[in-house]
């Protein structure tokens, strides 16, 4: 069923659609009725129908002026205009506003359904076209070659879980099936092979050369090219571009690390003396640590990078294995960019249950590595580390929750064993939570606060809204209606309308002034929109609540 909001201005009118067509069996249900323009955009913005069924000449907003709205803000809502043959004008601008079907009055009930079919004919099309699975099988093999390349790309970038990686492994069809993984950053050197030839003697050699070429990606292309031929030769894993260089991620069947070591060196050797030889360029090439997980890939890339810097010591056109450079002990500690932001985003809008969990995550093995206990106390403070992030960007008081005397490098040292550490965290953890959440709450209740007391200062401003009430306070209309409307369970045009028909019911009960005059005080340009807005709110005109409000007393 998709939904539709029918606005028209004459009651009878309007009841009449309703009662005559068969909503359902055209596919639609009614999910609310309007008098004119301006009270529709209040229904849209709640509702956010599929179809929108307008009369042309409504009072205080017509019909053109609704749909234009509708076509800026809910561009994929459809529209039904119901015009009369005197109304070219109108039309006219239809057109140019893109409306979807017309329905001229006086219309029966066939007509009115014969141009719902048709937009309903018109949504399943649109809907059909964008799940239609051959299309999207279309679409995603074309786009494969580059999904995968960005997938392959997150893995070395970013710690991911194994679920994450076997999950999009399969779906972008890359075997990352192995006991041993290893990455390798292939990059060209680039000496000075200009000299001090001509221009024209550059540009003649370059075609002779792929040396003298200007064109870099061409030359990495040629690389590419090279290392791709020998890896899949040897079988030795997957060849990428990234940052402009080269990513060899080497996927071996094999636990014994110093025989993936010797392997992996002599494939990158072997690109290394190939691309010198036939494309007379030189590359270098760093090497990471070996590790038996592949969700660990991401620290193998940091060292292969960190292992291409030393071609500044050593010099160009070689292999650098970091283990040659640097010591790495056979498992690091590692609290990495996956941990820290699971962390931080617990401690920001988790539950004392998750918070609870993820330190679990945290420690979980860490007893099986072997590091020594200065490992495990900076593991400790760079979790302690995170923590404390999360409630500074949160602007928790830390001094008022943890108490002025609060030193974390000498409880550090007091710990006996990981259970000890671990309940300390999800402690000091869940203090901070809850801080953090009071201190969210409270800015909460400020903002709207201070929403309702700018709304109370400036209702009788008739080109007071939702954006001029957030562009004071300076922040998004988005953010602000979600806001609001939890902490107060209404929203802000309701509240609004609650606050100057409030102020119209004071006025009527203590002045004598007239409803236009009480109209311009309570922020309505428009008098008749003003009676017709306080009927509609009251449940009688403004005469009506003047004459009962003067009977009581």
């Amino acid at each position: 069923m998709y939904k539709l909001v029918l606005v028209e201005d004459e009651e009878d009118v309007r009841e009449s659609i309703v009662q005559e067509i068969d909503w359902a069996s055209c596919g639609f249900e009614v999910a609310d009725k309007a008098e004119n323009g301006k009270e529709a955009m209040d229904l849209i913005e709640r509702i956010v129908p599929d179809v929108v069924v307008t009369d042309i000449k409504m009072p205080f907003m017509d019909g053109m002026q609704l749909s234009e709205w509708i076509r800026e803000k809910y561009p994929t809502t459809k529209i039904i205009i119901l015009t009369g043959f005197d109304e070219f004008e109108y039309a006219q601008k239809a057109v140019k506003l893109h409306i979807d079907e017309y329905v001229l009055k006086p219309f029966s009930a066939q007509e009115l359904m014969a141009a719902l079919d048709k937009i309903k004919l018109l949504i399943d099309d649109e809907t059909a076209r964008k799940e239609n699975v051959q299309t999207l099988q279309e679409h995603y093999r074309q786009s494969l070659p580059v999904l995968r390349e960005v997938f392959l790309a997150s893995l070395i970038n970013r710690k991911q879980s194994l679920a994450e990686i076997e999950e999009k492994a399969l779906n972008y069809s890359v075997n990352l099936q192995g006991s041993s993984f290893v990455v390798s950053v292939l990059s060209m050197d680039n000496p000075d092979e200009q000299g001090d030839e001509s221009e024209e003697q550059r540009q003649a050699k370059a075609l002779q050369s792929l040396k003298y070429s200007k064109d870099n990606e061409l030359k990495l292309f040629a690389v590419l090219n090279i290392s791709e031929e020998i890896v899949e030769k040897h079988r030795h894993g997957l060849v990428f571009l990234h940052n402009d260089q080269l990513v060899l991620l080497t996927v071996s069947g094999e636990k014994d690390h110093e025989s993936v070591r010797k392997k992996t060196l002599a494939v990158l050797e072997e690109i290394r003396q190939s691309v010198e030889k036939y494309l007379k360029l030189t590359i270098s090439i760093g090497v990471g640590v070996i590790t038996n997980r592949i969700t660990d890939v991401s620290y193998s890339y940091k060292d292969a990078v960190l292992a291409l810097d030393y071609r500044l010591v050593l010099g160009n056109n070689r292999v650098i294995f970091i283990e040659d450079v640097e010591h790495r002990p056979v498992e690091k500690l590692r609290f990495d960019e996956m941990k820290e932001h699971g962390l931080i985003r617990c401690m920001k809008v988790g539950t004392p249950q998750e918070l609870k969990d993820i330190v679990d995550d945290l420690f979980q093995g860490i007893s099986d590595i072997p590091v020594s206990f200065q490992d495990y106390q900076i593991y400790l403070l760079e979790i302690l580390t995170a923590i404390l992030r999360a409630a500074k960007d949160s602007s928790t008081d830390l001094d008022e929750v943890l108490g002025t005397n609060f030193n974390p490098f000498a409880e550090i040292h007091k710990f006996t064993n990981l259970q000890e550490a671990k309940g300390w965290i999800v402690g000091l953890g869940t203090r901070l939570m809850n801080s953090i959440s009071s201190e969210r709450q409270y800015s909460y209740k400020t903002l709207v606060d201070k929403a309702k007391q700018y709304t109370k200062e400036h209702y009788h401003d008739s080109d007071i809204s939702i954006n001029k009430v957030c562009a004071h306070l300076h922040i998004s209309t988005g953010y602000f209606s979600g806001i609001f409307k939890k902490e107060t369970k209404m929203t802000f045009g309701s509240y609004l309308m609650h606050i100057r028909m409030e102020a119209a019911k004071e006025l009527l009960r203590t002045t004598d002034l007239k409803a236009f005059e009480i109209a311009e005080k309570v922020g309505y340009a428009e008098p008749n929109y003003f009676s017709f807005s306080f009927k509609k709110h009251v449940g009688m005109s403004p005469k009506e609540y003047r004459s009962s409000s003067s009977a009581e007393a």
